[in-house]
């Protein structure tokens, strides 16, 4: 036991001392600063999952397992804050994330950033969403299953709706909101920009009755741009916007309702990233009038973190 202790005392330190080397070296050479922080981000997701297990156990015992997601999360902010100097700060001045539940979250997509974003912005009584398959995955599929993750039925391949309908029945029994990217992808773009949205979201949302909250992210290439191999420090703003009701609404209102929610939060990132970075934009949708991709119940892509 001593042997083990040492051996993960010992990759700590080590550990921790190439990180310190880089962000060293990035005083003379800047793109060194690119590895500490990416070494740094690494080691905090890992410890943050194993802490994500511990808590989701500890919290599934008492009866709390839908905030182990929002704790676990959390967890990886504060680390994130403290071995990189990157965070994600909310605008919610109508406290829309605490009021309003259940709902589906919808956000923009940019890179691997986003899972810190989650760990910022995620309110509690949320979680991402999973394919059905992953829940008897060892270790991913029993956090999962503890934290009270939704699952959906990929493996119907009829159309959204079908493999919508689980999740949309947990939704209304748990009360649990659930995050989702609608571009299924991420963009990993300089400029501020939407890739079409799929409709799931938007399909999950009407079949449960619930609100569409969008939350947009500012464009935050000045912080991360991987092209460009930058990683900076900083403060991101993440916007939340009013909730959209569903209400009354049926699947022949989706093709609309996803694309008069894209319009929204195209017009607000656009926004957002001027104030953020301090500069002008002019952007063209290059999407413009095809918005809303075309996709089916497998070819969706859910916000795995």
């Amino acid at each position: 036991m001593a042997t083990i202790l040492d051996y993960v005392l010992y990759f700590n330190a080590g550990y921790a001392g190439l990180i310190v080397v880089f962000y060293m070296l990035s005083l003379a050479i800047p793109k060194a600063a690119f590895v500490a922080r990416c070494l740094a981000s690494y080691i905090c997701m890992m410890y943050a999952s194993l802490f994500g297990v511990f808590v989701s156990i500890l919290l599934n015992l008492v009866g709390l397992s839908q905030i182990a997601q929002w704790a676990t999360g959390r967890c990886f902010k504060y680390l994130m804050i403290l071995t990189t100097g990157v965070t994600f700060h909310t605008v919610d001045p109508k406290g829309i994330l605490k009021s309003t539940r259940p709902a589906v979250f919808i956000g923009n997509h940019q890179t691997e950033l986003d899972v810190l974003m989650l760990g910022c912005v995620f309110p509690k009584y949320c979680s991402v969403t999973a394919k059905s398959s992953l829940r008897k995955a060892p270790v991913l599929g029993w956090f999962m299953s503890l934290s009270a993750s939704i699952f959906i039925d990929r493996q119907n391949s009829k159309d959204a709706r079908a493999a919508m309908a689980g999740a949309s029945n947990e939704i209304q029994k748990k009360r649990q909101s659930v995050y989702m990217f609608p571009e299924g992808t991420r963009s990993y773009a300089k400029d501020p920009v939407l890739l079409p949205f799929k409709k799931g979201a938007f399909h999950l949302a009407v079949q449960a009755q619930v609100p569409i909250v969008p939350i947009v992210v500012a464009n935050y290439s000045h912080v991360l741009w991987i092209k460009g191999l930058l990683f900076k420090s900083g403060s991101v703003p993440c916007k939340v916007l009013d909730p959209i009701p569903t209400k009354g609404l049926t699947a022949a209102d989706v093709d609309r309702l996803t694309t008069e929610t894209r319009d929204l939060m195209l017009k607000e990132l656009i926004a957002l990233t001027e104030e953020a970075q301090g500069r002008k934009i002019a952007v063209s949708d290059k999407y413009s009038g095809n918005g809303v991709a075309k996709a089916t119940g497998t070819d969706m892509k859910v916000a795995a973190a």
